[in-house]
């Protein structure tokens, strides 16, 4: 399928040739959701922790004789029945992660990019090479082509100029073409890949 290519100012720069298998597939929901599952999960810190019976400071004298008290039995303050006693089953440092094949895990990624350019938000751009690292003028440019929520991706390496200036733009996030995943990809409205990005993904897709 061919895309038309813009540049910064929003003139054209010709077009590209754009692979049916990674831009041109029917986006399932089934299998977004699966690998954004994935990626939430696996970036979940799971540090909780709570302190077991044997992990809070407490003395292990019998609190009162066994028996003659007309109460229950018990042998320390620290069991979880009393208040400051240890949590019983609660929560412990453990990886939220499961597994998902590279394979699926690329389909994810196809299906992302099939779903923004299904949607029409998917915008070729030619380069973003900047002379110079001005938020300003980057800043006006995205207003006028009515960006609001956007993901740029590029090639192997981000133009350092580019990098900086969008640093300072609310709304504006930019990864290399490695970088890319589904999550961001779906966060945001408008997805923006560079010329240099589109063969990189390619690459890595194919």
């Amino acid at each position: 399928m061919k895309a038309d290519a813009i540049k910064l100012d929003g003139k054209k720069a010709g077009s590209v040739d754009l692979d049916d298998a990674i831009f041109g597939l029917e986006p399932r929901a089934d299998i977004l959701h699966r690998v954004v599952r994935w990626q939430r999960n696996k970036a979940q810190a799971g540090t909780h922790k709570v302190k077991t019976r044997s992990e809070v400071k407490y003395s292990t004298k019998k609190i009162y004789r066994q028996k003659g008290t007309g109460g229950a039995r018990h042998g320390a303050r620290s069991a979880p029945i009393f208040r400051g006693g240890g949590i019983y089953k609660g929560p412990v440092v453990r990886s939220h992660g499961h597994e998902l094949t590279k394979k699926f895990r690329a389909l994810g990624l196809k299906h992302a990019l099939s779903s923004k350019a299904a949607d029409g938000s998917l915008v070729v751009l030619d380069n973003i090479e900047m002379k110079d690292a001005k938020t300003g003028s980057l800043a006006k440019a995205v207003k006028d082509l009515g960006w609001k929520r956007v993901l740029v991706i590029d090639g192997a390496d981000v133009n350092e100029n580019f990098a900086k200036a969008a640093a300072n733009i609310d709304g504006v996030d930019v990864l290399p073409s490695m970088g890319a995943n589904v999550y961001d990809i779906l966060k945001r409205d408008t997805l923006v890949i560079t010329k240099a990005g589109v063969e990189a993904l390619e690459a890595r897709l194919k």
